[in-house]
């Protein structure tokens, strides 16, 4: 009875010990899955890479510095589009059931095409800088995000700077503004706001396309030689940009009345044309360089251990920080989320949409993850999912970028309008009913 007693007692703390290791590991596997889009091929790949490689050293880096977001481990897993929009459907087609978070399609052709789709599967898309300029109206587009800016935003500021640098709008009145741009949802996305602004002021704007990947420019920059506009404004991305500033270069147009969106504003852009792009200028969201604290954590805790995801003299480029941002908005999402339904918890996606749509990161909570001087404050509610239309110019001195301009925001008077009118007409296609305040609540 004895040995039957001790084979008992023996035979159970085997199990409760079993019971205890499995919730043990069941604790250990908590994992906040991150899908990450990415082309590291391509004709976009050198300005694609840098963005991947700050959005991965991120993760790392609040893996390995704060244990991941309260306690639970952040994961993620990479695929190839290559920049098309049909690669970008696959990607999102196979990762979405893995437990995505969010996903960060890297381009405006694929927001596109998924903008349907995530309505039905419950999963958010973050387009920091990108996108459909319509979507910051949370109260149509609930699962858009384009935090921070979109074209619109983007093409409002730079023809404020302009008006300035000539001493007023009235003083647009009869200039030529050309529009060099990608051929594209991307390069089409600023021309509601240009037209307006120009029905506004005055000036002519000359829309030029630049068939993709934008290897060949020839005949564009024939027209910018033919019409003499006063600026041109380059839409471009990747290879784009730098083929446009050789052939400025080539065709004797000046650097310095060139002025790029933000995608068309980093190194990889003018690094190889050198002081050929001396005096061009370009929208900036974010800061580059290694100074914020968050850069040298990033150098600390993930690149000193040999864990980089790319070479070490990238990390605080323009690119690989707006990686950083975005990256960081996605982790602040889930955080938020925790808040209301659970801290240490993994959170789904529609938790995190949640999240993204009641960020609220004032500038003591910047300064306290490490991005102080980054960027401006952000803050987002259910009608207005971008939260922040901040940027500045800077100026390419033929070595580096320097900020040659004050902050700059939207004017909201003549966005708003336009957003709700572009999002009550894209509900209406859709057959969408705008969010009531109980969803908004939800």
């Amino acid at each position: 009875m004895k040995n039957l007693t001790t084979f008992v007692l023996t035979s159970t703390l085997a199990v409760l010990s079993l019971v205890g290791s499995a919730a043990v590991a069941g604790a250990e596997t908590k994992e906040q899955f991150f899908p990450l889009l990415v082309y590291r091929t391509g004709p976009y790949a050198p300005n694609g890479t840098p963005w991947a490689n700050g959005k991965q050293d991120y993760i790392k880096m609040v893996n390995a510095r704060d244990g991941g977001i309260n306690g639970v481990k952040i994961t993620f897993e990479e695929c190839e589009t290559g920049y098309a929009t049909d690669k970008g459907v696959e990607c999102y087609e196979r990762l979405k059931g893995k437990g995505a978070s969010l996903f960060d399609p890297q381009a405006t052709g694929i927001t596109f095409a998924l903008t349907d789709k995530v309505i039905k599967d419950k999963i958010p898309l973050v387009t920091l800088g990108y996108g459909l300029a319509a979507s910051q109206d949370g109260g149509v587009f609930k699962w858009n995000f384009p935090l921070m800016g979109s074209y619109w935003t983007a093409a409002d500021m730079l023809i404020q700077h302009l008006a300035k640098k000539e001493g007023g709008f009235d003083k647009l009145k009869g200039k030529k503004i050309a529009l060099v741009y990608h051929d594209s949802p991307f390069g089409k996305e600023p021309m509601p706001l240009l037209d307006e602004r120009q029905k506004m002021h005055g000036f002519e704007l000359i829309k030029i396309p630049v068939t993709a990947p934008g290897v060949e420019q020839k005949s564009a920059w024939l027209q910018v030689r033919q019409q003499r506009p006063d600026y041109v404004l380059l839409w471009g991305w990747g290879v784009m940009n730098s083929t446009a500033l050789k052939e400025a270069q080539a065709t004797g147009y000046p650097r310095e009345k060139m002025y790029g969106v933000w995608w068309a504003g980093a190194e990889p852009d003018v690094k190889d044309v050198g002081e050929g792009a001396k005096g061009y200028n370009a929208l900036a969201l974010n800061t580059s360089g290694q100074a914020p604290k968050v850069i040298q954590d990033i150098l600390k805790y993930v690149h000193a251990k040999g864990e980089g995801t790319g070479p070490k003299d990238e990390v605080g480029s323009v690119l690989y920080t707006r990686g950083l941002i975005i990256q960081m908005l996605g982790v602040e999402a889930v955080r938020r989320a925790q808040e209301r339904f659970g801290k240490g918890k993994v959170m789904s996606a529609e938790q995190v949409r949640w999240g993204l749509e009641n960020l609220a990161l004032d500038q003591k909570r910047l300064d306290a993850l490490g991005f102080s001087g980054v960027l401006r404050p952000i803050s987002t509610s259910c009608q207005d999912h971008m939260g922040s239309t901040w940027a500045r110019v800077h100026t390419w001195d033929g070595a580096k970028w320097n900020f040659s301009s004050d902050w700059l925001q939207a004017d909201e008077q003549i966005l708003k309008p336009m957003v709700k009118v572009a999002a009550e007409k894209y509900a209406a296609e859709k057959k969408l009913e705008r969010r009531t305040p109980a969803d908004c609540q939800s």
